[in-house]
């Protein structure tokens, strides 16, 4: 997933103690309201309050608050085997005044930043739930300290969502490993059943009125990442998955390319690593066991990029990522500046490229957004989220077109 701050011994579920085994989290998900195939998720990022400008405040006036069933709040860390808050200045404790609050009145009570402007948005739309989002690629190395004490990390966790500083803010956890028994930014081996019993034991402690809910690996190649963890039996106790289905085929990682695109839906000729593309993933997915109305297909508000490319199909060679793009993060670029300044003129695998003067991205269009929430609602699947928000335009493009399938 696309962050600035991103991408251990086995763990027995016994491990977890004798509390009582919890039902399945569709069942509880019934009493929180809602159909199974009807969820609209984004990702709103901390750090975007800085370099990005974006703020709670542009959640609402883009529209994208009315089309939105849930937001994920990112990131918190995970650190010392618990919870941690992320940025304590961006979180709460950054004075708004009157022009940037989402209710046009200054901060006054002691609650500040991006935490009381979600309370003023959740005001404005009171069916609106927002989640907590913990880990994230950098911060994904606390999970494996985590894991040796589920328990002690739920509490941790527990405690910090549901802090009285910020009461009513939030409506459960996100967990946002990367990955489990797998390789992100760092490696871990805790095995394939320590994060089973790490979303039981959060399970346990949040009960059936606050959302527990994680953001897994889409990687649906043979003995991929999805191969390396249960996540079929830790469907049980989570209320949905966020299938990462995006950043298959990046230029910092294949800097001299074939130049592919980074969100495929499907499989195609010459595609350079067998399973990388959203179907094979959520079809691994549902073999291992996650019913299908507990999976969220993922879209990126971006796109990715190479440079030194001559030719327009994907497939072609590179000389590296873009550079000087307006997110800070080479080979990277927002959607709402590739519309204008490299517009799409191609598409394969149900996503869409664009090949302009030397440069060659990839991303989502409505067009194809719209398609895949339409591929996600064919296979049942719970709905759509995307990262992030900043990322869409001002009168929310992408969001829209992805609500309009929902």
């Amino acid at each position: 997933m696309l962050r600035m701050r991103k991408s251990i011994a086995a763990v027995a579920l016994a491990l977890v103690g004798a509390a009582v085994v919890a039902p399945p989290a569709a069942e509880a998900g019934q009493s929180r309201g809602g159909h199974s195939q009807d969820k609209v998720m984004a990702y709103f990022a901390d750090w975007d309050v800085y370099a990005r400008n974006y703020h709670v405040k542009d959640i609402e006036t883009s529209g994208s608050a009315a089309k939105l069933t849930h937001i994920n709040y990112a990131f918190g860390n995970v650190t010392g085997g618990g919870c941690a808050v992320g940025d304590p200045w961006a979180d709460h404790d950054m004075p708004y005044d009157a022009t940037m609050s989402v209710n046009g009145q200054a901060d006054s009570g002691p609650l500040h930043g991006s935490f009381n402007q979600i309370l003023q948005l959740k005001k404005l739309h009171p069916k609106l739930k927002v989640l907590w989002s913990f880990g994230g690629w950098t911060w994904s190395a606390g999970f494996g300290e985590a894991a040796k004490n589920p328990a002690a990390f739920a509490e941790s966790c527990y405690n910090l969502v549901n802090d009285p500083r910020w009461a009513g803010v939030f409506d459960g956890i996100d967990i946002d490993w990367e990955y489990p028994n797998a390789c992100g930014d760092t490696c871990d081996t805790s095995g394939p059943k320590a994060f089973t019993a790490l979303v039981k034991a959060l399970r346990d402690k949040f009960g059936h009125r606050q959302l527990v809910t994680a953001a897994i690996t889409a990687d649906g190649s043979k003995n991929g990442k999805i191969d390396a963890t249960d996540y079929g039996s830790a469907s049980r106790y989570l209320d949905w998955y966020n299938v990462m289905t995006y950043d298959y085929f990046v230029a910092g990682g294949q800097p001299t390319g074939p130049t592919a695109p980074h969100s495929p839906l499907r499989s195609y000729p010459g595609i350079p690593h067998a399973g990388y593309y959203a179907d094979a993933a959520i079809q691994k997915l549902r073999d291992q066991g996650v019913p299908s109305s507990k999976m969220l297909l993922g879209l990126g508000f971006y796109g990715r990029g190479w440079d030194g490319v001559t030719q327009k199909q994907p497939g072609g060679t590179a000389t590296g990522p873009v550079t000087g793009t307006t997110t800070g993060e080479d080979g990277v670029e927002n959607y709402k500046v590739l519309k204008t300044t490299c517009p799409a003129n191609g598409k394969i695998a149900g996503t869409a490229y664009a090949k302009c003067g030397s440069q060659w991205w990839s991303y989502d269009t409505p067009e194809t957004a719209s398609a895949k929430a339409g591929y996600a609602k064919s296979q049942g699947l719970g709905g759509v989220f995307a990262w992030e928000l900043s990322g869409d335009t001002t009168d929310a493009e992408l969001l829209r077109a992805i609500a309009g399938r929902c």
